[in-house]
């Protein structure tokens, strides 16, 4: 079933999309078990959010073998972990804003773990039990940062730097879906997450080994090889196998103000 958060008329809500059709839920799918309420819309009238609202986003690095090739770096043994602020996040339509266009701010289609239930210490053969679906999130990622800095948060993290969704899907087999990335029609990632190093399973234990996810969380499991960078005018898709695409432009951020927080209340 593909979950999605949308506005209409200027008021937030949780729906199920269906083709080309939302179906409004009664309240938060993540939070409780709420029922559709009657009400249809055209997808084409309703802006669509991020599909979740992440207390906290985990990065998976160099998941890929041929990623890790390209990155001239060796495979991790264990995955390497860190952490992004969600405040990053942004929806399907909206713009990723460039603030340092001498840097080189590269993409990175990645598949999304969207967490279900408060887990802790949890182990690989129950991991699926914890997750609530599966999202397409693009990791931009500014690489002059990434080598001053020595660590990625700050790389990371600028406002528009991840754009997640359309929406959530939870009848997903996430370790064989194909993962493509084009900017301007032309594809420059093509894989399946059949070639991930550590696979979804062993992500989310090895992260609850360290912290504690919550629903609504996300892990974002590494980016294939072909990351190459963005510059203003660029569209760029992501599709995954099951979800959909994940469309956004991209912007001068020195030209166009920040996109405003999203203020409306849930209804």
């Amino acid at each position: 079933m593909k979950y999605l958060r949308f506005l209409k008329n200027n008021l937030a809500y949780f729906g199920v999309l269906n083709g080309e059709t939302i179906s409004k839920l009664d309240g938060d799918f993540l939070t409780g078990s709420p029922k559709l309420t009657g009400e249809v819309f055209n997808l084409s009238e309703a802006k669509l959010l991020p599909p979740v609202n992440p207390g906290q986003v985990i990065a998976i690095g160099l998941n890929y073998a041929l990623h890790a090739e390209e990155s001239g770096k060796s495979i991790p043994d264990e995955p390497m972990i860190f952490m992004v602020s969600p405040t990053a996040v942004v929806a399907d339509g909206e713009e990723i804003s460039l603030p340092n266009l001498e840097h080189r701010i590269d993409y990175e289609a990645e598949l999304a773990i969207v967490i279900g239930k408060q887990a802790k210490n949890v182990k690989k053969e129950n991991a699926l039990d914890y997750v609530f679906g599966y999202t397409a999130c693009n990791d931009v990622s500014d690489r002059n940062l990434q080598k001053k800095d020595g660590q990625f948060t700050r790389a990371k993290s600028f406002a528009t730097f991840k754009p997640l969704g359309p929406v959530i899907e939870t009848d997903l087999n996430p370790n064989n879906i194909e993962i493509k990335l084009s900017v301007n029609e032309e594809v420059k990632q093509h894989s399946n997450t059949n070639d991930l190093i550590h696979d979804i399973e062993s992500l989310i234990e090895n992260v609850t080994e360290v912290m504690m996810l919550n629903p609504g969380d996300i892990i974002i499991t590494g980016t294939p090889s072909g990351v190459g960078p963005l510059k203003p005018g660029d569209k760029v898709e992501i599709e995954i196998e099951g979800i959909g695409k994940l469309t956004n432009r991209v912007v001068d951020g020195n030209k166009k103000a920040q996109p405003a927080t999203e203020e409306s209340q849930l209804a």
